[in-house]
């Protein structure tokens, strides 16, 4: 056997070997930022929950912890934007303003994690955390989500400008949707999720139908002026 002919038969084997050890590091990846968070794990100690001898193997297949979890959220999200996509196009279709259709869309596609025995719940927790943390990482998950974006832009028309571009009411909704996922998740599995997704149906349609009462409007008018002028509406 020629070198060439022994290089070409050793290829699919080594693609299989650099395709296990990603596997490999994303599993663990999953299961120890579910469990301590994604910057409480260090790297290292991924690369030893997946088995691997050499001390670089994550930094060659990811780069660094960004790398990584854009891996670990491009394992989930796109099973989850294609359910969305599913159901953003039946509400378009459907020709009618209906906050619950859009909270559905929501909630549906991400609750289907739950019952993904391959790394849904702990995406779940992940995806969780990088949105309610005291610096979110809403641009992450959006990039990897796409169908978010859609949302977002369906929902819009539906919600006042208050609501939208100061109060953000959408990305309150999803903050709260992917909290109330991830407690289940880190629970113990139930047999069925229904109720609870139905329920959590409900609760992001009266968020995002939640008015802005008087108080919470005289208090931003307030803010308003302050920004402008530098002093409180009242000293005006």
């Amino acid at each position: 056997m020629t070198p060439q002919e022994t290089r070409a038969k050793a290829a699919p084997s080594r693609s299989r070997e650099l395709r296990d050890t990603r596997g490999k590091l994303v599993r663990a990846a999953e299961q120890l930022f579910a469990a301590k968070g994604v910057v409480g794990v260090s790297l290292s100690e991924i690369n030893r929950a997946a088995e691997q001898r050499n001390a670089t193997a994550l930094q060659y297949h990811f780069g660094d912890r960004t790398g990584l979890l854009r891996a670990v959220l491009d394992k989930h999200l796109p099973a989850v934007d294609a359910r969305r996509e599913v159901l953003l196009q039946q509400y378009e279709d459907s020709g009618t303003a209906d906050l619950r259709s859009l909270a559905t869309a929501l909630v549906l596609p991400a609750a289907a994690k739950l019952a993904d025995p391959d790394g849904g719940r702990e995406f779940l927790q992940i995806t969780a955390e990088l949105l309610n943390r005291p610096e979110p990482r809403v641009e992450l998950v959006l990039a990897e989500g796409p169908t978010l974006l859609a949302w977002r832009r369906l929902l819009e028309p539906l919600l006042t400008p208050d609501a939208t571009a100061v109060l953000h009411t959408r990305v309150t909704a999803m903050r709260f949707c992917h909290a109330e996922l991830a407690a289940r998740a880190a629970a113990r599995p139930r047999g069925d999720d229904r109720l609870f997704t139905s329920r959590l149906v409900d609760l992001v349609s009266a968020l995002l139908a939640a008015p802005v009462s008087e108080q919470t409007a005289r208090l931003l008018h307030e803010r308003n002026v302050k920004d402008r002028t530098g002093r409180p509406a009242a000293a005006r």
